[in-house]
């Protein structure tokens, strides 16, 4: 067969997008064989879906074939785009819709995607079977008497792929500002008299960046201060990308208050490390723009230190670290043991840790007396069941506590994991909504 220099496009073009993908944003270069597999799925379901679309009118067939391709073209766009203007420049609700569009798009063309994988895998194992004319004569009447199986299982693609973008679209511009109160009552050994009651309300997770709409903050907050809290603590992930996506909240969140004061943590998206900076100096000023922020807002940042509340034998200290996870990608900064220092002899100690593999891998076989360990990070995978009854997210296939309380077995160490207030990666919620926790010493 004569060999046609066309055939080197495709490797041409795959080798020019993973460089693309490597020079704008290198943490995800390990998506790219997704990547391709997306796009060899999108040609695979366009040789079902072309057939159908050319037997329409010219108007209909354009438009159809526009919104096919729309969402590889607007990871295209992203690629491309990156390496004019870096992403963290990008207009925050812009980048954030436009994520959010191809990531509920590539998800529902996966299911008509599958079920065509399934129709053709059947229809070939049919073929294997060495059936006789009159069989062969059978099987071609059977499929002119009704829909055939082939044709029934792309139906069901298609409708379950509907159904899917459209719950995604409900999740992006109305579940995920639906904030649930989740009440705990946590127990405490040898707490002070003084101290019983506190109640501490937890948020996590607010990505910033990831927030269309700004009027959804005022009923967060509003929601918070409702419930009245001694303490406000925050377990991390302020921002996705820099700094500056805080900004345009600042005047918000400087609402909220509690008579103990309001402290936070770091997470690790927090440090930047998911966009590519000119320079460190870049870097580090955004580090520096964030703790000047904190400072703005009034919330007490605590990386790997101590405040202590009391008097005497009547004391509670709260401990912070930076982010630690046992995951490879995610940075261990985090010191219990600087935190912790000065504050070994008083009887209460909680700690806020972003990650709960933190409790997992440090604390608990550490052994450290922390009573109550406060972390996020999970966001409950932004999608799951909960009901009295059941409570499952594909999150549970990844961390060991993923969202809730969870108590350690042979200790009276207790981990508390928030579901998150806001959303990263897809801009929405299913089934587990965005969370506001209050807390109960007793």
């Amino acid at each position: 067969m004569k060999f046609k220099p066309q055939y080197l496009l495709i490797p041409l073009l795959m080798a020019a997008g993973w460089f693309l993908l490597k020079w704008t944003m290198p943490r995800y270069t390990g998506m790219y064989l997704a990547g391709l597999l997306l796009v060899l799925g999108d040609i695979y379901l366009w040789s079902a879906f072309r057939k159908r679309v050319f037997s329409y009118n010219l108007l209909l067939k354009v438009l159809l074939i526009f919104l096919f391709w729309l969402p590889l073209f607007a990871v295209a766009f992203i690629i491309v785009g990156a390496v004019v203007v870096p992403v963290v420049e990008w207009n925050d609700v812009f980048r954030n819709y436009l994520f959010g569009f191809v990531i509920v798009f590539y998800t529902a063309k996966l299911f008509p995607l599958l079920f065509l994988l399934l129709a053709d895998t059947a229809r070939l194992i049919d073929r294997g079977f060495h059936l006789s004319k009159k069989e062969k004569r059978k099987e071609i009447n059977k499929e002119h008497e009704g829909i055939t199986r082939s044709k029934f299982l792309q139906y069901i693609g298609f409708l379950s792929g509907g159904l899917v973008m459209g719950s995604m679209f409900v999740g992006m511009f109305k579940w995920v500002f639906e904030f649930k109160v989740h009440r705990e009552k946590i127990p405490v050994p040898d707490l002070p008299e003084s101290f019983k009651g506190l109640k501490i309300v937890q948020i996590s997770d607010f990505h910033l960046g990831n927030w269309g709409l700004t009027k959804p903050m005022d009923d967060a907050i509003d929601t918070i201060m409702r419930l009245k809290p001694d303490m406000i603590v925050f377990t991390g992930d302020l921002v996705t990308f820099s700094t500056r996506e805080a900004f345009r909240f600042e005047d918000q969140l400087k609402k909220l208050k509690a008579p103990m004061g309001v402290y936070a943590t770091l997470g690790n998206h927090d440090y930047g490390l998911y966009v590519t900076w000119p320079d460190e100096t870049a870097r580090r000023k955004n580090m520096t723009d964030l703790y000047d922020f904190f400072d703005r807002i009034g919330w007490k940042l605590l990386n790997n230190e101590h405040v202590i509340f009391g008097e005497g034998e009547e004391q509670l200290a709260l401990l912070g670290v930076e982010n630690w996870g046992a995951g490879k990608r995610f940075p261990r900064y985090g010191d219990i043991d600087k935190a912790i220092k000065g504050a070994e002899k008083v009887p209460v100690k909680i700690l806020l840790s972003h990650d709960p593999s933190h409790w997992d891998r440090i604390v608990v076989p550490g052994n450290y007396p922390v009573n109550l360990t406060l972390s996020g990070h999970t966001h409950g995978f932004q999608f799951g069941l909960e009901s009295q009854k059941i409570k499952w997210s594909p999150a549970q296939y990844v961390y060991k506590h993923w969202a809730g309380l969870y108590k350690h077995p042979l200790t009276s160490h207790y981990l508390y994991v928030n579901r998150g207030i806001g959303s990263i990666g897809y801009p929405g919620r299913i089934g587990i909504l965005p969370e506001i926790t209050l807390l109960e010493l007793v």
